[in-house]
């Protein structure tokens, strides 16, 4: 919604659930006091989105005003908004949900075809999303039982990535095509927004479908190979989260010469992993230290945080799926990435441990070369 009202220059977005008896917001993102928040109802016959859902045409309005179709209406004086905009919701199956609303006290320009085309796609893009809390909380409500939750989980999680992943790529081709041809500045910041969720989604789906190859009997795949960059490529993964978290003082002393026959990918993935790890739980005033070197025929990775030590218990689950230490920021996760490490490290015929005390806390990759 942020980007949303980035784009059309309205301060109040929000989703509504519309039904003939009553209007109710779901989600909203308030920049002039509108005072509304989840959960509150509207009467429907003081909004235009009974129209909307009659219709399943959207309705915008520029200057409210001076509109010939909408100044003689009681609702946007009721409300104080002169622009505004409501577009139609649909679940999967095609029926009407709610809908997507902008408002603002100020007149604004939305009937042109970038910002209609957004808002559309937006709209499209919830109804996708509503489906899946669908499907979340179906799935929750079937999970009571511990041994039935773990298989459903695995299954669903291997359909999610496989379905997910054909859309995404689309949607990163489209992304990466408007961000070459557009010059708008406010379109490039959306842009770079939605570039930055997609790829966070599709490492997210990349973390599912290593999980489903760990738990369904069957090594996470390595392309294997003599390489003699291997320098560069970590390297490169240290300098992208160093970009990422600008709030993070991150050494790296990384000196790895000649080959080593490993999947490169895989161990940039396994040093990505373990430094988000050492971003998310370690002092933020304090440096965080990366170090690789070859030490005995072995490559040795190491990435260190100060910060308060982890406790026994989290210790010993530290490397299971979907555990998260209590007390941290979230990552927006799934709290996979050690395990995924781990199984990265195992798959190489490697170790991946872990020592911590009061003074800093350790992770060591080490594979023979």
């Amino acid at each position: 919604m942020e980007m949303l009202a980035d784009l059309t220059g309205l301060r109040f977005i929000c989703v509504a659930r519309v039904t003939k008896q009553e209007w109710t917001m779901c989600s909203v993102l308030d920049r002039i006091e509108f005072n509304l928040n989840p959960g509150d109802k509207l009467d429907i016959q003081t909004t235009f989105c009974n129209s909307v859902r009659i219709s399943q045409q959207p309705v915008i309005i520029e200057h409210a005003s001076e509109d010939d179709e909408f100044k003689h209406s009681p609702i946007p004086e009721m409300y104080g908004f002169e622009s505004y905009f409501s577009y139609p919701i649909y679940d999967v199956d095609g029926n009407f949900f709610g809908t997507i609303c902008g408002l603002d006290p100020q007149p604004a320009t939305l009937k042109i075809g970038r910002i209609t085309n957004q808002i559309s796609s937006f709209a499209a893009l919830i109804s996708r999303q509503i489906k899946m809390n669908e499907v979340f909380e179906d799935t929750k409500a079937a999970l009571f039982d511990e041994q039935s939750a773990a298989k459903l989980r695995e299954q669903y999680i291997a359909i999610l990535g496989h379905d997910i992943r054909t859309p995404l790529s689309s949607l990163k081709m489209g992304i990466d095509f408007l961000s070459d041809i557009t010059q708008d500045d406010t379109a490039k910041n959306v842009l770079t927004r939605m570039d930055n969720s997609a790829s966070r989604m599709s490492r997210l789906i990349s973390d599912v479908m290593d999980f489903t190859h760990g738990k369904m009997g069957s090594e996470i795949p390595l392309n294997m190979q003599h390489v003699d960059n291997l320098n560069s490529v970590l390297l490169h993964a240290v300098s992208e989260l160093t970009l990422l978290h600008k709030e993070c003082n991150i050494h790296c002393n990384i000196n790895l010469e000649g080959k080593v026959h490993c999947d490169p990918e895989r161990i940039s993935q396994v040093l990505s992993n373990l430094l988000v790890n050492a971003i998310v739980h370690g002092d933020d005033s304090r440096p965080i230290q990366v170090n690789g070197n070859i030490v005995e025929n072995s490559l040795v990775i190491r990435v260190s945080n100060h910060g308060d030590a982890i406790s026994a218990d989290a210790m010993s689950r530290l490397f299971q799926p979907f555990w998260r230490q209590q007390n941290h920021r979230d990552t927006g996760g799934l709290g996979l990435g050690l395990f995924i490490a781990s199984q990265i490290s195992s798959a190489h015929n490697g170790t991946l441990t872990v020592e911590s005390d009061a003074s800093k806390t350790e992770f060591s990759l080490k594979i023979p070369i």
